[in-house]
């Protein structure tokens, strides 16, 4: 006869095998960063992918162009033309059809001096893209700078910083362009002494810079007007903080996507504007390669060997119109309640 406390004792066996029930309750929720919300939004758009990945592919050529040219074979430099004497006709124009092309060049011949299409091209796109990123950085943080300073502390800093933003905006730009530039390079070097390479870059990118920067400091200033008066800025100066850890803290971290995505846009004017320097004649010269350089040589040329300026044209247009799409794609994924 089994006792009870046998049975007690093997009736809760079965109990101890269940395995626990998993707690009914809602789902956790892991929050994202604003950050993560834009990366999440620019991933849904295809055109701004696109646009990457074009924009990534300009620069990474770019930077490899004197090992793509290396492997190429042919530099920029060389007067391929006047070595070969078949690679032009007797007006100096390249030889053949499609200005030139063939499997030793691809692109085909500069008229008159022959030197490579491709590598020029390639060179070209460096030199520009290289100038312009640099003004751009300056003028973007110059507008920053100014737009702080202005909204901030307002009153009569911000009354002479708009007079002084305003005067700067009354300048036509291009023809300062062109009046500045031979100024600026006189300065650093006598008139019969050529002028190196380097000097005319620096002076490209003082006078992009001088007159790049008021549309960004404006915004800056206007965003920071806007939240001068916020909650968090006036907590932060009641609790004692210095003007520039407000700044910094509080006010550099909601001006990022303003000043990204008008980043963005400044990019593509600004290599507009070295390309306009360079084919005006006051800009890049011979022999260095650029864009503005390429259009003006095919200006005068374009009756005769109107493929000359087919590729650089070509790229240039799909860089300005790709990076203007990035910019439009980075202000939607910021923003989406801005609609294209």
């Amino acid at each position: 006869m089994t006792s009870p406390t046998g049975i007690q004792a093997e009736a809760p066996a079965s109990v101890l095998e269940k395995e626990p029930e998993k707690p009914t309750g809602p789902a956790k929720v892991e929050g994202r960063s604003p950050g993560q919300l834009m990366w999440r939004r620019f991933k849904r758009d295809k055109t701004g992918l696109v646009s990457a990945v074009v924009v990534i592919v300009f620069f990474a050529v770019a930077a490899l162009a004197p090992l793509i040219t290396k492997l190429y074979g042919k530099d920029p430099y060389t007067l391929y033309g006047q070595d070969d004497p078949n690679l032009l006709d007797m007006f100096n124009m390249p030889s053949g059809g499609m200005g030139g092309m063939s499997p030793e060049h691809w692109f085909g011949i500069e008229p008159t001096l022959g030197r490579d299409v491709f590598a020029q091209l390639l060179y070209g796109m460096r030199t520009s893209l290289y100038t312009a990123v640099i003004a751009t950085l300056a003028m973007v943080v110059m507008g920053v700078l100014i737009g702080l300073v202005g909204g901030y502390f307002g009153g009569r800093t911000d009354y002479w910083i708009g007079r002084v933003t305003d005067f700067f905006l009354a300048l036509p730009s291009q023809l300062f362009f062109v009046a500045a530039m031979p100024v600026i390079t006189t300065v650093f070097v006598a008139p019969d002494e050529e002028t190196p390479t380097y000097v005319r870059t620096c002076a490209i990118i003082a006078v992009m810079w001088l007159l790049g920067w008021m549309g960004l400091a404006r915004l800056v200033r206007a965003v920071t007007l806007s939240l001068s008066g916020r909650e968090f800025v006036e907590a932060a100066k009641v609790a004692g903080a210095s003007p520039w850890r407000i700044i910094r803290k509080e006010l550099l971290p909601n001006l990022v996507t303003p000043i990204l995505v008008q980043s963005t846009y400044m990019l593509p004017s600004t290599i507009l504007s070295v390309a306009f320097l360079s084919f005006v004649g006051v800009g890049y010269v011979e022999p260095t390669p650029d864009w503005g350089r390429m259009f003006s040589v095919g200006a005068n040329v374009y009756e005769q060997d109107p493929v000359y300026m087919f590729f650089p044209g070509v790229a240039m247009v799909v860089f300005v119109v790709a990076f203007n799409l990035l910019g439009d794609s980075v202000r939607d994924a910021f923003d989406p309640k801005t609609g294209r």
